[in-house]
């Protein structure tokens, strides 16, 4: 008897491990975004998923890490800036959900409209192709420039063929954007850096881009070969919720869920 109870102990324990958390790391950018990633992780713990939140302060780094094999996943980005990523870096890495969208801003300490910009006024943009991109497309739809036809969602500076204000157009790293705000007349931001520097997207940005069908949701990402893996399905339902949905709204003033 004591020879079989023995047995079932072993073979208990030896089975305990098939039924622990899956473990994960999952990459994010700096800012309000942690305190919705704390929710994320508090909702996937009770489906066995275990997530530990990585923070990166720049927008090339996640990518990188996530090639590595260094994080499980990252959530901080829009489809034209992995398209840019795969396009010069090769990665195998694919959206599997989407989380926010947060309409990018014209900012400036100097005027209250854009119709107040003057005259060869220098205007900062991220310096990032696909964010740079973005930017233009702000500055055109605002008037204040024109690209050339056919340039998609990442026109570069050598693609605008119209700047009636002569503009001086600075490339700077998106997250040093708001500090920029003193040396430049405005510069586009990113909301996830606007905010934290005390920038209101709906009350401070002198024009906004509209968030109706707009191609830049950020999403949950992971390697190709995993996009099938079960654990990626529980992440997905961690973050697509209305318990999110609503942190979401009390969290990150100026973005929207994409869900």
């Amino acid at each position: 008897m004591h020879r079989l109870v023995s047995l079932l102990v072993g073979v208990a324990l030896f089975a305990a491990p098939a039924f622990a958390d899956q473990k994960i790391k999952v990459g994010i950018s700096s800012g309000n975004d942690e305190a919705v990633w704390g929710k994320v992780k508090e909702i996937a713990a009770r489906d066995g998923l275990d997530i530990t939140v990585v923070v990166f302060n720049d927008y090339l780094l996640p990518n990188a890490a996530l090639d590595a094999g260094d994080l499980d996943a990252n959530a901080f980005q829009h489809k034209p800036f992995l398209d840019n990523q795969i396009k010069t870096r090769g990665y195998k890495i694919t959206p599997v959900g989407e989380t926010i969208v947060a309409p990018i801003g014209l900012y400036s300490r100097k005027v209250k409209s854009v119709g107040e910009i003057r005259d060869g006024a220098s205007i900062g943009i991220p310096n990032d192709p696909s964010n740079g991109g973005r930017a233009l497309l702000l500055l055109q739809a605002q008037k204040l420039i024109k690209v050339k036809d056919g340039v998609g969602l990442l026109p570069t500076v050598l693609d605008v063929i119209d700047n009636p204000k002569k503009l001086r157009i600075r490339e700077i790293d998106a997250a040093q954007l708001p500090r920029s705000l003193d040396d430049v007349d405005a510069a586009v931001i990113n909301t996830n850096y606007a905010v934290p520097a005390g920038l209101i997207p709906e009350k401070d940005a002198i024009a906004i881009e509209s968030p109706v069908n707009n191609p830049y949701n950020n999403f949950i990402a992971v390697r190709e070969r995993d996009k099938n893996a079960p654990w990626v399905a529980k992440l997905v339902h961690a973050y697509q919720n209305d318990t999110i949905r609503q942190v979401i709204k009390d969290k990150l003033p100026g973005q929207i869920p994409a869900f």
